[in-house]
């Protein structure tokens, strides 16, 4: 199967994944919700449609692995690999507030090949295949072409388990508040990343994060112009725990302060 027609079965399933998701976000009450760790919850609700994405997903690659948040299923492929989460925004979701998404992304020989993030409670789809381009609902999308910090708009994601960088962090936080537009924290890697693609945001940087948070919305960056890096500037984002991603223009001062800092 192409990795076109691949990428449009997917929607489908992230769609029809998604509207269950946000049709059960009214029904959470505080007993569904479990601590896995330090303010990293899930509910019945996230493993669910974990469960569902496994069942279709492994249907359209009996063949398939698949690193997945929730565990559902650990099985590695030899060739193909899904990278899933669920319930990207668990957070956002319990507390009610309509952030969220479904993220899924397929490795090929440990190559990204195809990422899709579904955010229902905009209905929209953000998508890419290897150098097939990236879109949003079927319409192409691109990084944004702003040309410094002065003018950029950046998105973070707060250490809320690991302090360990959190001095570093705080201090690259200064600096864009006083040399930026602005910072959002929007409680999403994934929805970060998917609008660093379409240029809502010049960029996004978080530490700690894991392969499932960042796979799909790295891939749509970079199909749509784009880069993704690790903190170190190389290429180590995916399991690295570290990603920057940013248009081409305010990527290597960026970039310089990320590296100076950390």
């Amino acid at each position: 199967m192409e990795l076109k027609q691949l990428t449009e079965k997917v929607i489908s399933i992230s769609k029809e994944v998604g509207m269950f998701i946000k049709h059960e976000c009214s029904k959470i009450i505080s007993n569904d919700v479990e601590i896995k760790s330090k303010n990293s919850l899930v509910t019945y609700v996230d493993k669910t449609a974990e469960k569902n994405l496994v069942d279709f997903l492994f249907k359209l690659i009996p063949e398939s692995g698949f690193i997945a948040e929730e565990g559902t299923s650990n099985k590695k492929g030899k060739i193909y690999n899904w990278i899933i989460d669920p319930l990207d925004g668990t957070t956002n979701f319990i507390h009610g507030i309509p952030m969220y998404c479904v993220s899924i992304a397929l490795l090929k020989n440990n190559e990204l090949v195809l990422g899709v993030i579904y955010e229902p409670n905009r209905d929209e789809v953000f998508y890419a295949w290897k150098n097939g381009g990236a879109y949003l609902n079927g319409k192409p999308i691109s990084v944004s072409s702003t040309k410094n910090i002065s003018n950029s708009l950046f998105a973070t994601g707060f250490p809320y388990f690991d302090y360990e960088k959190i001095v570093a962090y705080l201090d690259v936080l200064k600096w864009l508040m006083t040399n930026s537009r602005g910072i959002r924290r929007m409680g999403s890697a994934a929805i970060d990343l998917a609008y660093v693609a379409c240029g809502r945001f010049d960029a996004f940087y978080e530490y700690s994060l894991n392969s499932w948070d960042v796979a799909a919305g790295a891939l749509i960056v970079q199909e749509a112009g784009g880069d993704v890096t690790d903190f170190n500037g190389n290429k180590n984002y995916l399991f690295g725990g570290e990603i920057l991603a940013s248009n081409l223009y305010i990527n290597n001062e960026f970039l310089n302060k990320i590296k100076t800092t950390f």
